[in-house]
């Protein structure tokens, strides 16, 4: 499953640097996905929806891959100071589904 930011985050910005699939954003900052852009309202290309925040950073699920095959565990998670960075139960993935997601947007 991906990961997501909780409205518990300082907005401290230690996770955004240590995602290798740079699904991570600045609240307010438009997301991005293979020169598809979205803020506030805008669906991923996946159909996800609810996921973009103008007050905390975010985690883009289409992007978030929890590290497989890059990591062991989800780096956004091993660096949060105060633990926000949690599975998202509206996302759930197998391995071999963030696998392919990870192969996917390697391929952009």
């Amino acid at each position: 499953m991906a990961i997501m930011i909780t409205d518990e985050c300082i907005n401290c910005g230690a996770c955004e640097p240590e995602c290798p699939n740079n699904a991570i954003y600045e609240g307010g900052v438009e997301w991005e996905i293979g020169g598809v852009t979205g803020g506030e309202g805008d669906a991923a290309p996946s159909g996800a929806t609810g996921f973009y925040s103008d007050e905390f950073f975010y985690i883009v699920p289409d992007k978030c891959t929890e590290c497989k095959g890059f990591h062991d565990e989800p780096q956004c998670a091993s660096v949060c100071p105060v633990d926000a960075c949690v599975p998202d139960p509206n996302h759930v993935e197998t391995e071999e589904e963030l696998l392919a997601k990870k192969d996917h947007l390697e391929s952009l």
